[in-house]
């Protein structure tokens, strides 16, 4: 009974669940203590997407340097590229739900014919993407009512990042891959990689330093899309050398009439729902331009400093999907709710603490980006409101992430439909135009949908339906 009581047996005990997480060794996730799998699925996904977070700071660190229209130029060009991201997330989404399910019945065949099919896909879709940003970067910031001097300075930087495209489709679809196959840890390693190479070249390509040349801010799109392309060198050397659980060979490429027609099938709900998210977030970043590059780029830097905190939380998420993919091919169901809610209850408690994080210094944390007076005000309205809500967010986040992994994508699309077109995007619009709250009620319509968004996700997840999907 003292043992079980000393805390130093228990950190250490914990502190042996974490070194065994990152070691990478293979685990069956539907057997044995749900909290263990869900730690030890977690931690690498957690790390994982700290990385993908750095990216975006690091960006914007440098970038902020360069005044206003650069910081504007970022952020208009990731409201455009979240299109690409949604595709991604939401091809993803339905690859890990294919593989988690195969992994959860012992088919690894299946899982490795799966993998192959989500590499065509989202190799076609970089293709288009890149196409369109190669020949149409400045009237899409013109569409985006950037003002000229910013399409002037930061065209470049957007053609360069959707043409670059593919490192992120591939960078996402692998990632899902290893996850639904229970191997975070190798997409964890990707993104340290990737990041790490963009951190040392960031500086060099933005300023100019020693050899390299000064490109301003589309060096920071030269830097992100090398560091994401070694990443994507890494993953594709772990896929065919058969490292981890997914055995994964050259023939797996071959198209796959059966498997690929089921992956489009739930891919459309997975992008569906996202692309309906990012379209609003599009209309959102829409909405907040006549108000001056200095609105854009303080929304732009709060958004940054929440994706540091949403990325991680987002692992969490990813770490639910998985388990609810593998437990409900292992015909246990139950055990796959039991995951998604206490995955729900340590996602709520790291939002709800990093929110209150945000809201009291939010000030010292905008300042480390920019000193800009205006860009501050903007900045510090935008980081306190969103922090309110972002307990209610985290748990919407996980909710929708286990019924995507139970591969019912058409459920979260509607969810999405209704919060963000039918009242965000609505709501926005009458509060910062009609009532004069300005940029103030963009963020009440983003706290208003999420906190909408998680009633309505757990209200359905509790009724059950998801536990018969068929994948």
């Amino acid at each position: 009974m003292g043992a079980t009581n000393n805390p130093a047996i228990q950190n250490s005990s914990v502190w042996t669940l974490v070194k065994e997480s990152l070691r990478g060794k293979e685990h069956d996730h539907t057997q044995g203590p749900v909290g263990r799998a869900i730690i030890l699925l977690s931690i690498p996904m957690v790390l994982e997407m700290l990385m993908e977070s750095v990216f975006a700071l690091v960006d914007i660190f440098f970038v902020a340097k360069l005044g206003a229209d650069a910081v504007a130029a970022v952020g208009i060009t990731e409201a455009l590229i979240t299109v690409v991201y949604a595709v991604a997330v939401g091809v993803s989404v339905a690859t890990t739900a294919m593989v988690a399910r195969r992994v959860g019945e012992k088919n690894h065949e299946g899982a490795a014919i799966a993998a192959g099919q989500a590499l065509w896909i989202g190799a076609a879709v970089a293709i288009v993407v890149g196409i369109i940003g190669l020949f149409y970067a400045e009237k899409l910031l013109h569409m985006m009512g950037a003002h000229e001097s910013v399409v002037e300075g930061g065209s470049g930087y957007t053609r360069i990042m959707m043409s670059g495209s593919i490192t992120i489709m591939f960078l996402f679809l692998m990632s899902a891959i290893f996850r639904g196959a229970g191997d975070p840890i190798i997409a964890m390693k990707a993104l340290w990689l990737a990041n790490g190479i963009n951190i040392v070249l960031d500086p060099m390509l933005i300023f100019g330093i020693g050899p390299f040349p000064e490109l301003g801010v589309t060096g920071a799109a030269v830097a992100t899309n090398i560091g994401r392309a070694c990443g994507v060198a890494y993953q594709l050397y772990a896929l065919l050398s058969g490292q981890g659980r997914l055995q994964f060979q050259r023939k797996h490429f071959a198209p796959h009439r059966a498997s690929l027609l089921r992956l489009l099938r739930l891919s459309v709900g997975g992008v569906l729902q996202h692309i309906i998210a990012v379209a609003s977030w599009i209309f959102l970043m829409r909405i907040m331009t006549p108000f001056g590059s200095a609105a854009v780029a303080g929304y732009a830097l709060a958004i940054r400093l929440f994706e540091f905190a949403f990325l991680p939380a987002w692992g969490l998420s990813n770490a639910a999907a998985t388990l609810v993919g593998q437990n409900l091919g292992a015909q246990k169901p139950e055990r796959a709710a039991r995951s998604t809610w206490l995955s729900a209850k340590y996602n709520v408690a790291f939002c709800f603490l990093l929110s209150i994080g945000y809201f009291v210094f939010a000030e010292p944390l905008l300042s480390f980006f920019t000193q800009d007076p205006e860009i501050l005000r903007f900045g510090l309205d935008a980081l306190r409101f969103i922090a309110v809500p972002f307990a209610m967010f985290a748990l919407g986040m996980v909710v929708m992430q286990a019924l995507n992994g139970a591969g019912d994508t058409d459920t979260p699309t509607l969810i999405n439909f209704v919060c963000f077109w039918l009242v965000q995007i609505p709501l926005a619009y009458w509060l910062a135009v009609h009532t004069g709250f300005e940029t103030l009620g963009v963020y009440i319509a983003m706290g208003t949908a999420e906190t909408l968004l998680a009633i309505i996700a757990t209200y359905v997840f509790k009724r059950g339906k998801w536990k018969t999907r068929q994948v």
